[in-house]
């Protein structure tokens, strides 16, 4: 490989310059409590649902409505649709749910947005090809007949977890919101909008049944639970539903929310509602008010807009920024690492959560991703908190701390050696065929990502000659795909994949010039844009041709120099990447990103978090700093 530029040539002066600029853009954004967040934006159908529920609720206020569907229309692309990704195509349920909320603020079928808007749905199909959510939502009004969605039965709260289908065979995401969406499709309420609307719907109101022989065996069991529904005595129906309100009830956090996320914590609002809690209720209470904190309110050139975060994420950018610091050669001593950690380390999780189901005897432990969210630690934040304490000095509480966080992920290991998000060997695939399940990732099995942060984390503590760690990079090994390159779970796609392997691997000490190394850095040179960075459009999670292909963006291409820098790699690529990120760095030190580069669900909703454009460059230009010596 060629050699790297000296110290004192160009390039390392511009990248001194680079990390200073970009060390003080991300220390000045530090919150005086000693944590980072940035914003987590999605599409639109986090701001369409916030009006939906609240008109339902009746409390929906019109500066509220107004400020919102001003947001939503300046989210409309050009040929009238709304997309799930920014340069996306136009996404079939997320426009109806955008237009019926603008329907709720006055626009009327004839505007020219509206009319595009109309027209694209017909031509997809109209509502009855749309996903089953939001087809639950439109049946809340009237839009859409209950008894033409999915039987839905409480009876799932009742199921032992040896059972097959009980709720702790979903995703902890997903069973958060199945729960209380059975008591809503049970309970089965309409309110009438002020308006109809009629030019979405085409043809016969069918609606959508899996093909091949799981989806005719689910098609009947589908058809039986309704059956059964529509009978005059249920037996277990009264009890179910009881047990429903107190499994919702008893997973209700600290901030008012379930989860820390949108789903469960509009469906449980609606269930317990539709239960007979009132609004005044100190459940509801909290639930509606802690809403508030989610909401990013800003002035635009149009006027003020008001949007929903699907999800928060400080721990996750807490950690990710004492890394990129330590990264870019800020002392460990400064006093904003100290608050960091401090603040971390009184982040963690002690209590026991639904994780425990699978693992009664692991002791609590770990970090979630979230503000609250002590039900659900995850996996993927404990190993980057870990690996971020680890390179911090002592302060009160952070052995232990670090302790149980690294015994808490062992215990979450799966038993093919692998490691999940949030839950151990959730990998029962049968929940994916109910015919409600046509939206998202509904089981938490383990990925190529989560398990190369806990490898890379245990080498760091020294444990990578133990069995946890070996039977992590087997996994590692197994799951590389056949084009030398990984897929990425949680984060946009082969390029993160890989981008968090190569550096683990490389860690648990396997050779850089090994085979599976040498195959994936391969790849990513192949991959490798000619303006010098790297990217991949959201479409590769549906459409492999599109893998390793897109815009360069500054996290992409970071994530893609992480790896050669970790094994070594093609040194002309490296420095056309740190080029990149030079040439398009901003004179304030941060990067801009238009496009979205983390995954909610693979294939269905995608995420930008607003501080992976500075985080993930700072950190790689701080490497390359210290590999030029």
């Amino acid at each position: 490989m060629t050699a790297l530029p000296r110290a004192g040539s160009s390039l390392a002066e511009r990248t001194d310059a680079a990390l200073e600029q970009a060390s003080a853009f991300l220390t000045a954004r530090q919150h005086r409590d000693g944590w980072w967040k940035g914003e987590l934006r999605t599409n639109v159908t986090m701001d369409a649902e916030d009006l939906l529920m609240r008109q339902f609720l009746g409390i929906l206020l019109e500066e509220d409505l107004a400020q919102t569907a001003r947001w939503i229309r300046s989210e409309q692309r050009a040929d009238g649709t709304w997309a799930t990704f920014p340069g996306g195509p136009g996404d079939l349920s997320t426009t109806v749910e955008a237009y019926a909320a603008l329907r709720l603020a006055g626009d009327l079928p004839d505007a020219p947005h509206m009319a595009a808007a109309a027209a694209f749905v017909r031509e997809q199909g109209g509502i009855a090809a749309c996903r089953v959510f939001t087809r639950i939502w439109l049946a809340l009004f009237g839009e859409w007949p209950w008894d033409q969605l999915p039987a839905m039965p409480p009876e799932l709260v009742l199921l032992p977890r040896w059972v097959p289908l009980n709720v702790y065979d979903w995703a902890c995401w997903a069973r958060q919101t199945v729960v209380p969406i059975t008591v809503v499709a049970t309970l089965r309420p309409v309110r009438r909008l002020p308006f109809a609307l009629p030019e979405l719907h085409v043809g016969p109101r069918r609606s959508r049944r899996g093909a091949g022989p799981a989806g005719r065996l689910f098609g009947l069991l589908d058809f039986a639970l309704s059956w059964y529904g529509a009978l005059p005595v249920q037996p277990g129906r009264e009890l179910a539903m009881r047990r429903a309100a107190e499994w919702i009830l008893a997973r209700q956090e600290a901030d008012g929310g379930w989860g820390g996320i949108q789903p469960p914590w509009v469906y449980s609002i609606l269930a317990l509602h539709l239960l007979g809690y009132p609004l005044s209720h100190p459940a509801l209470v909290a639930a509606v008010a802690g809403l508030e904190g989610f909401l990013v309110r800003e002035q635009t050139p149009d006027g003020p807009v008001r949007r929903l975060e699907a999800c928060q994420s400080p721990v996750w950018d807490t950690c990710l920024a004492v890394t990129v610091l330590l990264d870019a050669g800020v002392d460990p001593h400064d006093e904003a690492i100290a608050r960091a950690t401090d603040w971390l380390v009184g982040e963690e999780i002690g209590v026991r959560g639904d994780w425990a189901v699978r693992r009664p005897r692991l002791a609590p432990g770990g970090w979630a991703f979230e503000f609250a969210n002590d039900g659900y630690p995850d996996v993927d934040d404990t190993a980057e908190v870990v690996l971020a304490l680890d390179r911090v000095p002592d302060r009160p509480g952070l052995p232990g701390a670090i302790e149980r966080g690294v015994r808490w992920t062992v215990g979450m290991q799966s038993r093919d050696g692998g490691w999940g998000a949030f839950d151990a060997d959730n990998t029962r695939r049968l929940v994916e065929q109910l015919p409600f399940c046509d939206f998202g990732a509904v089981i938490d099995p383990p990925s190529a990502d989560v398990t190369a942060h806990v490898v890379e984390m245990l080498a760091a503590r020294g444990l990578a000659a133990g069995d946890p760690c070996r039977r992590g990079v087997r996994w590692l090994l197994d799951a590389q795909e056949p084009d030398g390159s990984w897929f990425g779970r949680w984060g946009a796609n082969h390029v993160y994949g890989t981008g968090a392997v190569v550096p683990a691997l490389v860690a648990a000490g396997l050779s850089a010039a090994s085979p599976p190394v040498t195959r994936a850095l391969g790849w990513l040179v192949a991959h490798q844009n000619p303006d010098g960075g790297w990217g991949e459009d959201m479409r590769s999670y549906r459409d492999p041709a599109w893998r390793g292909r897109g815009a360069s963006t500054p996290s992409q291409t970071a994530w893609a120099l992480l790896a050669l820098l970790a094994a070594d790699g093609d040194a002309q690529a490296v420095e056309r990447g740190v080029g990149w990120l030079l040439d398009t760095q901003r004179e304030d030190g941060g990067w801009d990103e238009p496009f979205h580069t983390g995954t909610g669900f693979p294939g269905d909703f995608f995420i930008t978090y607003e501080m992976y454009r500075d985080v993930f460059p700072l950190s790689a230009l701080g490497r390359f700093r210290r590999a030029l010596g």
